[in-house]
């Protein structure tokens, strides 16, 4: 089933009992944040939540959690909520191959019900705010989808970007954005300041399930995020102009927030309690003045909880992250079987390939680290034979256990780049990186001795059958 807006989703999510309403009064801060908090402990059918009492707002409706477990990621897609991790991203991969689908333009679309401009703007008349942790150092928007436009190619469809980025609110009408350097907005932005112009976007709340999916994937530069919505609906993806920068954006929006990152302008943001379960601490980032905002009338604000993992973050970049991974390296080396990047954000990835010559492996893993995520995002690549499931973490450490001899397996990479938010990091955005090639060696390297492993038994796979059967009498 194909979701045109947040609303019909939290109904199949009402309906399928993975929707929590919490109707007793709650305090913005911490009840909020600490409930997002506290849901994802519960396990992969951990619900999402929805708040519409709240101490001090008159009509305010809070989203939480809305990704936050792999059943309401399943349901996001139209799957039965019960369907598994390696089945949610096998399928994502089979969809993939339907990618692009074009997107439709619709009238009509429900958040410009409201609107106000300029000087009348006062966010927070319009938005519910709370903070997500102790120390962040103010509100933020972290689930909005983020619209803009090649500065040097403004008719391309392809290199338009919708992205997910933290958004910190500075005042009534400014806010403050982070563009990771390898970020698609960063290049759209690097482009506008070489011109000494500003760069136009629209910030999109409160998105239909897929949208926000599509929005947290690294894709390629130059393909279209709600081509590949298309083709994870199964249907082409509503969209519509916003009305005043003409930026194409989801048709079923809560809240179109239109304005331009200021060319040229930095203010202190930060600190914001990050997905790599530590806090980023204050430094110059962008400046947003919004010149517009439409709204459905009584908005629900779709916030998301990120800390120490895992959060709804991992949920939301689990699946999306793994496949366009597979995909990049698939077309290098037909290979390669799996890819597992679902901890945390993907600093490490999990590649399983089959291998023609020696340091075959330790090659698929310098691919991972020049793919669009791999270039800002993945640290660490451990390589294991195609025997050896990336999703089956034992099967993981005992690659790791019986195939890795330190002496010729571990590949260090010196100064390659990482986004600044990787604690690990010596200098802020510069990190050494490391391949583990945990596969068994292939001539001409013969180390080890590895000619007699053992096998599974013939009849264990009728077994697995008949006690599954046994058990569930």
């Amino acid at each position: 089933m194909a979701y045109d807006d947040l609303r019909s989703f939290l109904e199949t999510l009402d309906k399928e009992g993975q929707l929590q309403r919490i109707t007793e009064q709650v305090m913005p801060e911490p009840d909020i944040a600490a409930a997002a908090n506290a849901v994802p402990r519960l396990g992969d059918q951990a619900p999402a939540l929805y708040f519409d009492n709240v101490y001090g707002f008159e009509r305010a409706r809070i989203a939480m959690n809305v990704h936050g477990s792999w059943a309401n990621h399943a349901l996001a897609l139209g799957l039965p909520k019960g369907t598994g991790t390696k089945e949610q991203v096998e399928e994502f991969i089979r969809r993939w191959a339907n990618f692009p689908v074009r997107p439709e333009y619709r009238d009509n679309p429900p958040w410009a019900e409201n609107t106000v401009d300029g000087d009348d703007i006062n966010i927070f008349d319009i938005l519910p705010l709370i903070r997500l942790n102790d120390g962040d150092g103010g509100f933020y928007l972290d689930k909005a989808a983020v619209v803009s436009k090649d500065p040097d190619d403004p008719t391309s469809t392809d290199k338009q970007n919708v992205g997910v980025y933290r958004i910190e609110i500075k005042g009534k009408r400014k806010l403050a954005l982070q563009p990771v350097p390898m970020h698609d907005i960063a290049q759209h932005l690097r482009k506008a300041e070489e011109k000494g112009e500003d760069l136009p976007i629209a910030i999109t709340l409160g998105n239909d399930p897929v949208i926000s999916i599509v929005a947290a994937t690294p894709m390629e530069y130059d393909q279209n995020e709600y081509e590949l919505a298309g083709a994870l609906r199964g249907a082409p993806a509503p969209i519509a102009r916003s009305p005043l920068n003409d930026l194409p954006v989801p048709w079923g929006s809560e809240i179109v927030i239109e304005g331009v990152i200021e060319g040229r302008k930095r203010e202190i943001e930060g600190p914001f309690g990050e997905f790599t379960g530590h806090y980023s601490g204050g430094r110059n980032m962008t400046v947003i003045r919004i010149d517009k905002i439409s709204y459905r009338t009584d908005p629900i604000f779709e916030h998301l909880y990120l800390g120490m993992p895992w959060t709804e973050i991992d949920y939301l970049m689990a699946a999306n992250t793994c496949v366009p991974l597979y995909e990049q390296l698939k077309k290098d080396f037909p290979e390669v079987q799996a890819v597992n990047a679902s901890y945390t954000h993907g600093l490490v990835v999990i590649v399983s390939t089959k291998k023609r010559y020696g340091g075959f492996a330790k090659a698929v893993g310098m691919r991972v680290l020049t793919t669009p995520h791999g270039l800002g995002y993945a640290a660490t690549v451990i390589v294991v034979d195609e025997n050896v499931d990336p999703f089956n973490l034992p099967q993981v450490m005992w690659a790791l256990s019986t195939k890795i001899n330190p002496s010729g397996d571990l590949v260090v990479v010196p100064n390659l780049p990482i986004l600044e938010l990787a604690p690990q990091a010596n200098t802020p955005g510069i990190v050494d990186k490391l391949i583990i090639d945990a596969t068994t060696p292939a001539p001409p390297d013969r180390r080890g001795n590895y000619g007699n492993q053992v096998a599974d038994l013939p009849e264990m796979g009728e077994w697995i059958t008949k006690l599954q059967q046994l058990a569930a009498k």
